[in-house]
């Protein structure tokens, strides 16, 4: 039996048209690991990718342990997400010439048994093979967005612009209004490894929060 995929199993999730749509994203739960900084050149983002990866590899691979979690299943680890803004502002989607001022939020989805012990015991796990790693910037958090639009974005993250203002005229025209506010952000979902995919060929998701126009 064939490793449960959330890619596949969920495809108005993860797998959109290049063509924008609205979607109702349910309530997840995730590791999160907050900063702030350019992500092409700033430790902490590096930092954090690998304390994402690190804690949701040692729960994939908990099954091996004494005490595997209850309700454990095999899966396939989904993909690194990010929710972004920009200091002192709203973050709209345009260029960002200076992107130090990013605030970031990346995550990565995990499934319904991660429990807080489950995820107490990953930190452990990790901490033992990589003490260097600072496990108590990482949280679990349940993360409702709730209605929002969304779109493929193919190729360089630079030039996501484009496919952004697609996706904002979509809003427009289909009678929402867009709702960057709070915990809800311009969200990525990266589906592509940009070490072994070349630009032009990356997959992201692209997708903003929304709320029905009064």
């Amino acid at each position: 039996m064939s490793a449960f995929d959330f890619k596949r199993e969920y495809r108005d999730l993860y797998l959109p048209k290049a063509k924008p749509s609205i979607i109702e994203v349910p309530e997840m739960i995730f590791i999160m690991v907050d900063g702030q900084g350019n992500p092409n050149t700033c430790a902490a983002y590096k930092n954090a990718l690998e304390i994402l990866y690190g804690l949701s590899y040692s729960i994939k691979m908990s099954k091996l342990g004494a005490a595997q979690p209850e309700g454990y299943f095999d899966y396939v680890v989904p993909p690194l997400e990010g929710l972004w803004s920009v200091a002192d502002e709203t973050y709209s989607g345009g260029s960002i010439p200076d992107k130090d001022k990013f605030i970031w939020t990346s995550m990565i989805r995990q499934p319904e048994f991660v429990t807080p012990d489950v995820f107490a015991s990953a930190k452990k796990a990790l901490e033992k093979k990589k003490p260097e790693l600072d496990t108590s910037i990482a949280r679990l958090e349940r993360f409702t967005e709730g209605l929002c639009g969304q779109v493929l974005h193919t190729g360089p993250y630079d030039d996501e612009p484009a496919t952004i203002q697609l996706l904002r005229q979509f809003i427009a025209a289909s009678g929402y209004i867009e709702d960057l506010s709070g915990p809800r952000r311009h969200h990525e979902i990266y589906l592509s490894d940009p070490r072994r995919v070349a630009p032009e060929k990356l997959k992201t998701v692209i997708r903003y929060p929304l709320a029905h126009r009064k």
